[in-house]
């Protein structure tokens, strides 16, 4: 191999570790979400899930027909956007405690109890939307 090509081929390749091994900022969703509380901590809901969905991408998580989500949060929808719900879900590898927390299109779910009203609406910032 030619030393140039050494060169690019190391370079590539270290360029594709930088990428995985670093968080980097996705587009924002919505400009703000409802909560029940500023820290989006409570459980506004909890639903259960109507149609599989294969998360487009690490700010999303991959829901199963059947499963019970945990409701965190509901971004408010913007003109000619999807209503997206934040939440974790329980997977058959982590049984007993929460799963990965993420967003998922509203109209996938159908909501079986409302613990509290989400009322507190929170502005999103960049740190909403990383993917590591």
């Amino acid at each position: 191999m030619a030393p140039l090509s050494r060169l690019a081929f190391v370079l590539f390749t270290l360029c594709a570790l930088c990428r995985l091994s670093f968080p980097f900022a996705m587009d924002k969703l919505a400009d703000a979400k409802l909560c029940v509380d500023e820290e989006c901590s409570r459980t506004i809901s909890v639903a259960r899930v109507i149609e599989d969905f294969i998360a487009p991408d690490c700010r999303f998580i991959n829901l199963r027909r059947g499963q019970t989500v945990y409701v965190y949060s509901k971004l408010v929808a913007e003109e000619g956007t999807g209503v997206f719900w934040s939440g974790s879900v329980y997977s058959d590898r982590y049984v007993d405690q929460m799963g990965i927390v993420g967003y998922f299109p509203s109209n996938l779910v159908k909501e079986m109890h409302v613990f509290e009203k989400a009322e507190v609406e929170v502005p999103t910032e960049a740190v909403d939307f990383y993917c590591i």
